[in-house]
């Protein structure tokens, strides 16, 4: 897709309460209020991101611009933040609404069974009943997807991506034998570290020092980036491994599309070979391009369009 195309494309940035938790919502398209819409303009379907671990939404517009663009701007692509994940810059407003009562009601909203209720009260909040939903996860974000399918089976959800799966055994992949000890283990020495560490630091410098990292990877971000270096932020990743159901993933192998890595060290080729045993009937793919598990880095357009291809018979029905 043309760069000056992608560039033209709307983005909104709001932080919201959900569930008494300050949350960045990232909205691609013209669309920023679904409830207010006129009924002749209110878009019939969203495509809602989930994110990886850390949850920031920042990185993903690359490819939910990417995304918008290659479906023609049909309908809003949205990404959000998971809680506790998202820094609201100084002067910031945070929207509320009278339906965030939910706050009580969820214990450890910082783990990741709350991180799943978080979205799904998110969803039940700001998205119209009756809007249909295409839900895009990531890394563990294709965890929360599938539970959000197993919860709330009353979601009009028509399609449900899973890129770079991490839905279990997370801790015997080559990477979480590496991330389980320091993050399980150490997590409060890392995380008194990082705040002794990054708590005295200036915003300035915070700043100048992420624009040099964004910099030094070719990346450019039209977002606040300063939750990466914020020490609450960073002692708020989801570190529990997580294992996913058989018998409940059946239920809705129609609706799911797997997208596996070649080179991914957090879900192996041997995960991907294990359910396509599983699922001889389900839509499981493997990449064929060497593509990262981190794709949003590097390869969002690749991803956007092989997504948008995925998803055309879908969209041709609506």
């Amino acid at each position: 897709m043309d760069s000056e195309i992608k560039e033209e494309v709307p983005v909104h940035e709001e932080f919201i309460l959900c569930c008494g938790v300050e949350t960045q919502v990232l909205k691609c398209g013209p669309w920023t209020n679904l409830f207010n819409e006129p009924r002749a303009n209110k878009p019939k379907l969203l495509i809602f991101i989930i994110t990886g671990n850390p949850g920031f939404s920042a990185f993903y517009v690359p490819f939910a611009k990417a995304l918008y663009s290659s479906i023609n701007g049909r309908f809003p692509v949205w990404v959000i933040s998971h809680a506790g994940h998202a820094f609201v810059p100084k002067g910031k407003k945070i929207l509320t609404t009278s339906d965030d009562s939910k706050a009580q009601k969820i214990n450890d909203i910082y783990g990741l069974q709350g991180q799943v209720e978080h979205k799904l009260a998110f969803l039940r909040t700001h998205v119209p009943k009756e809007t249909k939903l295409v839900v895009i996860g990531h890394s563990i974000g294709c965890h929360i997807n599938l539970e959000i399918l197993k919860l709330a089976p009353e979601l009009p959800i028509i399609r449900s991506f899973l890129l770079f799966p991490t839905i279990e055994r997370m801790s015997e992949s080559p990477n979480g034998r590496i991330a389980t000890p320091l993050l399980c283990w150490l997590r409060y020495a890392l995380y008194a570290f990082a705040y002794l560490l990054l708590k005295p630091w200036p915003e300035k410098i915070k700043s100048f020092m992420i624009r040099i990292g964004l910099r030094m990877m070719n990346l450019q971000n039209e977002f606040s980036v300063l939750n990466v270096l914020e020490p609450f932020c960073l002692g708020k990743y989801l570190l529990q491994c997580v294992y996913f159901s058989i018998s409940f993933t059946r239920t809705f192998i129609s609706l799911l599309t797997f997208y596996y890595g070649t080179i991914d060290a957090w879900c192996p080729t041997a995960y991907y070979e294990d359910i396509k045993k599983e699922f001889p009937e389900g839509d499981i793919r493997l990449c064929e391009k060497k593509i990262p598990h981190a794709f949003i880095l590097r390869f969002p357009q690749e991803m956007a369009d092989m997504v948008a291809d995925w998803l055309k018979d879908d969209l041709s029905k609506i």
